[in-house]
């Protein structure tokens, strides 16, 4: 079974003015898709087809092709997932006291996340993680994620913000901070929330 472009739970203008609608349409009809087709040639007759992408991904020793792709697969569809245009605001229950717990409030956990995000050298993204029972931020050049052995960074994500110029650039242009800061805007805390259970 071939991997299919995931759909949006949302129109490609409903993040505006956050991330807007053209920028949304770019990044998910033709990178997002471009990642999903070339994953698919690339496990195409191999020992990965038919698995979940995170078996294929968490295997290690993974080629160029299937790292790559099966990341920039992975990594968007979990970017998609976490955003709504009813997010915003704080994390409650449960998330909130592991947030809390492991960065000593929910202000200092947007600090250390959007350094992460700014300080990312080129293109990559920054993560929370479920680790060993408790959160952690970390970074990953490219399309490299938590879930790869080989990424110097563990973990489950639960949250993901991409920091690839294409995600930004057409609004934001060279102010990746205002981006990361309007990320924060559209955040589903309830679906990072779902994330960190089933990581569990």
């Amino acid at each position: 079974m071939a991997f299919e472009l995931p759909k949006l739970n949302y129109s490609y203008d409903a993040l505006e003015p956050h991330i807007d609608a053209r920028t949304m349409e770019i990044h998910h009809s033709k990178h997002h898709a471009g990642y999903t087709s070339k994953l698919n040639a690339a496990i195409e007759g191999t020992s990965d087809e038919g698995k979940s992408i995170e078996d294929i991904i968490s295997g290690g020793n993974l080629s160029a092709g299937v790292r790559n792709n099966g990341g920039g697969f992975y990594n968007h569809t979990l970017f998609w997932d976490i955003m709504s245009p009813n997010g915003g605001g704080t994390p409650t229950g449960e998330l909130a006291s592991k947030i809390d717990e492991a960065f000593g409030s929910f202000e200092d956990f947007k600090t250390k996340f959007s350094n992460a995000a700014a300080t990312q050298f080129g293109s990559g993204w920054a993560w929370l993680c479920w680790n060993d029972g408790k959160l952690e931020v970390c970074s990953t050049p490219n399309q490299d994620n938590p879930l790869m052995s080989e990424a110097g960074c563990g973990g489950t994500p639960i949250l993901g913000i991409d920091v690839w110029e294409h995600a930004y650039y057409l609004n934001y242009q060279n102010r990746r901070p205002d981006y990361i800061n309007a990320f924060f805007n559209v955040v589903d805390w309830n679906k990072v929330a779902e994330h960190m259970n089933n990581a569990k």
